[in-house]
């Protein structure tokens, strides 16, 4: 049985290897479970101080999806048997993807992060830090937690503050779908690529002389950005062609009143405007508060603090139980019908927010409190 993730080490005509990380669920849509993020980490650790490896690729197996998200799956099996207390399980995988994501974000070395398909929840963590994030007019990308009463994780926090204008806080209370053209837009890719060419591009890295390079990080970008799809390919960005509107509706004073102005806008034949209305209309309503706070907090702290912070909700999640429901509701049951314990955010009690940010551990005992150090 091949590995969930495939570790290769690609020499370069120069003598230089390219670490090669490729996602191998394809039927999962290459989701990301705790054995994954394990090997992962494991293998960008033990090249980070090899001189020999001179960059990193990730990618995932297929056409469908980079990465589809986590195996929440799973962790809806451990909160099932852990109820009203955070499972071990839950806290050992959001550890290490935490660890993984912010290893990506601080590498030392170019990681190209080939974002093509589905890009969602998890895997816009192992996108967004990357140093090269491609992305192809296949790319869907998007954080949509809210429908399964989680919240934008692995680094959200960090990056959906620091996007142009309030269009974080839109994505992440819509769940919406954005394509490569808003990516660019917003800042969460560097490089568009046709869909075709990942091939291509990993056969002309490896062709190239990395040992005379000065700046391989920008040489690696020209390289990359020779690969670009035609123009007819690409879509018109969704988000800047709405940007004012956005913005406008996301700049009340508080959450119900934002809430309130994206679910009463006339969308009108905007099928991207209404299904944004539509996924937050039927989403948690403890989710929409997680996304408001933690974009609000997240926009003052380091990407470290986000991580750890992150850890807490996250942990948190896995004992309240409104992300066990979602996902029962969304994955388990199918049904399509979440029973949330509110029914609007202005039910929710600001009492139940401030406990998904209490550490259930001691400032020292943090399982990320070394992380940036």
């Amino acid at each position: 049985m091949q590995s969930p993730v495939l570790v290769q080490e690609r020499e370069t005509s120069s003598g230089q290897i390219l670490g090669h990380l490729t996602l191998n669920k394809p039927k999962a849509l290459n989701a990301l479970d705790l054995e994954m993020a394990k090997i992962m980490l494991d293998a960008l650790k033990s090249w980070q101080n090899r001189e020999d490896v001179v960059m990193v690729m990730i990618d995932g197996v297929g056409d469908k999806a980079f990465c589809a998200g986590g195996d929440v799956v799973s962790m809806h099996q451990a909160m099932k048997a852990s109820p009203d207390a955070i499972p071990g399980f839950l806290q050992e995988f959001f550890t290490v993807e935490y660890e993984l994501d912010y290893t990506i974000h601080t590498y030392s070395k170019p990681i190209i992060a080939w974002g093509s398909g589905i890009v969602m929840g998890g895997g816009m963590g192992l996108l967004c830090g990357a140093s090269h994030r491609v992305v192809t007019p296949s790319s869907r990308l998007a954080m949509p937690e809210i429908t399964i009463g989680l919240y934008p994780d692995v680094g959200g926090s960090y990056f959906l503050p620091r996007l142009p204008g309030k269009s974080g806080l839109f994505l992440g209370l819509t769940g919406a779908s954005i394509n490569a053209a808003d990516a660019r837009f917003v800042g969460l890719a560097d490089l568009l690529c046709a869909d075709t060419a990942r091939e291509n591009a990993l056969d002309a890295i490896l062709a190239h002389d990395w040992l005379s390079e000065d700046d391989v990080s920008a040489k690696l970008s020209h390289l990359l950005a020779s690969f670009a799809p035609e123009k007819n390919e690409i879509a018109h960005s969704n988000v800047e062609s709405r940007q004012n509107l956005i913005d406008e509706l996301c700049s009340a004073d508080s959450l119900a009143e934002v809430v309130q102005n994206i679910k009463h806008m006339q969308s009108g034949d905007d099928k991207w405007l209404s299904r944004a209305q539509k996924t937050l209309s039927a989403g948690s309503p403890i989710t929409a508060h997680l996304v408001y706070e933690q974009i609000k907090r997240g926009a003052e702290l380091s990407l470290a603090d986000c991580f750890r912070m992150e850890l807490i909700m996250s942990c948190r999640c896995g004992e309240v139980g409104e992300f066990q429901e979602g996902v029962r509701a969304l994955l388990i049951d199918k049904d399509g019908t979440p029973n949330w314990r509110y029914s609007s955010v202005e039910e929710v009690p600001e009492s139940l927010i401030a406990h998904f940010f209490e550490s259930p551990w001691k400032q020292d005992t943090h399982p990320l409190s070394l992380l940036g150090e």
